[in-house]
């Protein structure tokens, strides 16, 4: 499978519904207590997106987006509108939002994350698909320049500074940023009813993040 790197078109995508799934194995004993584990260190999102669509002009943009990616064949970006800032869905992105590590003289690559945190318990979650342009870098506070002081691998979420801009020892490395999440269509199969459209029924359009090499 290979990334197309597009994002599915915004106007197609709104109502759109999912969220993160995780995987929980559960095992009841016989004195009524559980067994909890999950096999899955990281969440996935599912969507549908089928919600977006209002007109027949949508559903020809939509199968063409499909035919493009073959099906299920290649990934894509998605917009998942009630997450896809590195800070609330009403702010904007600041450079010191997200921590992305210390400095310690010799470490010059990062990985854009973003944290999850609630009742003491934080869950890091890798960005692998920062918009481009979006990116705000901070070392110690001090805003650096893309281009300048670093540059973005937004095919992989990596922030690299350049010789002479490594952070120093002990330096907190932040960044604020958008993204999209890398997913594909979860079918092959399109099934349009246009008389169940017409009267107000919509297609069930699947869509599954996917984690990419």
């Amino acid at each position: 499978m290979t990334f197309h790197d597009i994002r599915f078109p915004l106007p197609l995508s709104l109502g759109a519904r999912g969220g993160p799934e995780r995987r929980t194995e559960i095992v009841a004993l016989v004195s009524g207590h559980e067994e909890r584990n999950s096999p899955w260190a990281h969440s996935r999102r599912r969507y549908n997106a089928g919600t977006g669509l209002k007109t027949l002009d949508d559903l020809e943009e939509l199968v063409a987006f499909f035919e493009a990616r073959h099906g299920r064949l290649h990934a894509f970006r998605w917009r998942d509108g009630a997450d896809w800032k590195s800070c609330a869905p009403s702010e904007t992105p600041s450079e010191t939002d997200q921590s992305l590590g210390t400095g310690d003289g010799a470490q010059d690559r990062f990985q854009i994350v973003k944290h999850y945190a609630s009742g003491g318990q934080t869950y890091t979650r890798e960005i692998t698909k920062p918009v481009s342009g979006s990116l705000r870098i901070a070392v110690d506070g001090a805003a650096r320049e893309e281009g300048t002081h670093f540059v973005v691998d937004h095919g992989r979420g990596e922030v690299t500074f350049l010789a002479g801009h490594i952070p120093p020892p002990g330096a907190a490395v932040t960044a604020g940023f958008e993204f999209d999440v890398p997913v594909r269509f979860d079918t092959d199969y399109l099934e349009i009813n246009l008389a169940a459209f017409e009267a107000g029924a919509v297609p069930d359009i699947p869509l599954i993040e996917v984690r990419l090499p």
